[in-house]
C-alpha cells in the first residue's frame, strides 16, 4: 500500500517558497506552489485554471477561487477563498502577463496551459532539488486539508467545511487526508 503525500511544516513551504524565487519562473512556480498549500487545489485544478475563474468582472483578483467542474475532480465545482499569499502572488503573475481577462493561469513555456503531469513532475523536481523526501505534488493539498482542520476550533467551523473547500464528496475521504498530532494527543490526554 503506498504511503500518503508528506505533510509539511511552515519551515518546508518556505524552504519551497525561497527555492522558487531563484527560478526563471519565479512568478508562475511561486503562485503554484501557494495554490496546493494555501488553497488545496490539485494538480489538474492548477492546470485547468483560467484567469477567468480567479478575476473579478471588473479585472481584479477576487476573494476566492471558482473551480470550475471541468477542471475538477468528479466535475464538483466548487469555491475556495483566496489566502492573502495567494492573491499577492496571483496579482504579481497577472500583471506580468499584462492583465489578461482568460487563459491559463499556470502557463508552459509554449504559453498554454501546463498539463497535470507536467505539474506533477514539476513538483518532483522541486521536491527532489529541495531535498524533501516522501513529498508529491498532493503534499500541499494533503497539508492545506490537516492544517484547515486543526485550526477549526479557533474558527468556529466543522469538518464538512474543510470537506468543502477539499471538494470531496464524503467526508472519510477528508478524514484520510488529516494527519494526526502527537503533541496535541498529548496534551489532550493530560486534560481529560
Amino acid at each position: 500500500m503506498p504511503h500518503p503525500a508528506r505533510v509539511l511544516e511552515r519551515a518546508d513551504v518556505r524552504r519551497l517558497l525561497d527555492a522558487v524565487s531563484q527560478h526563471r519562473h519565479a512568478l508562475r512556480d511561486r503562485a503554484l506552489v501557494l495554490l496546493s498549500f494555501k488553497a488545496g487545489l490539485r494538480a489538474c485544478e492548477m492546470s485547468g485554471l483560467d484567469w477567468s475563474m480567479v478575476l473579478t468582472p471588473k479585472g481584479g483578483i477576487a476573494d476566492q477561487l471558482y473551480i470550475a467542474a471541468s477542471i475538477a475532480k468528479n466535475a464538483a465545482a466548487r469555491r475556495v477563498p483566496v489566502h492573502p499569499d495567494l492573491a499577492y502572488a496571483l496579482l504579481a503573475l497577472h500583471r506580468s502577463h499584462d492583465r489578461p481577462r482568460a487563459g491559463p493561469v499556470i502557463r508552459s513555456e509554449r504559453g498554454c496551459h501546463m498539463t497535470p503531469r507536467s505539474i506533477v513532475n514539476w513538483y518532483a523536481r522541486l521536491y527532489d532539488r529541495v531535498g524533501l523526501d516522501g513529498c508529491s505534488s498532493h503534499s500541499g493539498r494533503r497539508t492545506f486539508i490537516t492544517r484547515s482542520a486543526r485550526l477549526l476550533a479557533r474558527t468556529g467551523g466543522s469538518l464538512r467545511d474543510v470537506q468543502e473547500l477539499a471538494g470531496h464528496r464524503r467526508l472519510t475521504t477528508t478524514e484520510r487526508y488529516i494527519e494526526g498530532d502527537r503533541a496535541a494527543q498529548h496534551r489532550l490526554i493530560r486534560l481529560v
